[in-house]
């Protein structure tokens, strides 16, 4: 099925699936669903009350959504940081980060991003917290036409899949913003991600992480072919 859905949209329905944390890292890179990440941090407010949530924006991010816009939102519960180290910090960012997270949401995750994490590049805060951390890391892609079918990408996939902590969430098929056709590939909403988040998490506490057995060749083709 086809997901008309554009960046930005509410999806005021959306359920709110068990989240057994109090701590959760979102990492947001530099796709156009960045901007929908001030109603989806209302809808983490609201479906989990007592959640604490630091947000990272990476500089693509910062073209799409603001850290006013976010923050606020926040109020005590959170902070909204940008992803690199500030010249004049005492602390090791990414170790902080990394040790405070007990779950870690990327969202939307970028081309870009998804290929520097899978390649094992730390040349930020985010990146590194994320190789760094023991907590379970949710990757959910947005990807431009013709990304999720690249074999850059599919090998990158296979390398993230082999990583026990890491759980990587199908995107949909959806519109181009560009194209205007349905040949682009959107993250699923946040409520799913969640989901899968928390099912890897536990998977992980009982000490049986669950892996998919296609390899990216064999997803893809189920995902393109239902």
């Amino acid at each position: 099925m086809t997901h008309s859905r554009l960046p930005g949209t509410a999806v005021p329905d959306a359920q709110a699936p068990e989240l057994r944390v109090e701590r959760l890292l979102v990492v947001t890179a530099g796709s156009a669903f960045a901007t929908g990440m001030p109603y989806w941090i209302d809808w983490l407010r609201l479906s989990y009350p007592e959640l604490a949530v630091k947000m990272v924006l990476t500089a693509s991010a910062r073209r799409f959504v603001t850290r006013q816009a976010l923050a606020g939102r926040l109020h005590r519960h959170g902070e909204v940081l940008f992803d690199e180290w500030p010249e004049d910090e005492g602390t090791a960012r990414h170790v902080e980060l990394a040790e405070w997270a007990q779950a870690v949401v990327v969202y939307p995750a970028t081309f870009h991003f998804t290929a520097r994490l899978a390649l094992g590049l730390a040349d930020s805060p985010a990146l590194l917290a994320c190789h760094c951390t023991r907590a379970p890391v949710a990757v959910a892609p947005a990807l431009p036409p013709g990304g999720l079918e690249s074999a850059a990408f599919q090998t990158h996939w296979a390398a993230l899949t082999a990583r026990p902590n890491v759980v990587l969430v199908p995107p949909h098929p959806g519109i181009s913003m560009t194209t205007g056709r349905a040949d682009a590939w959107v993250p699923p909403l946040l409520p799913e991600v969640i989901g899968m988040l928390e099912k890897r998490r536990a998977q992980l506490e009982a000490g049986r992480p669950d892996r998919d057995p296609r390899t990216p060749g064999e997803f893809v083709a189920d995902l393109v072919h239902p």
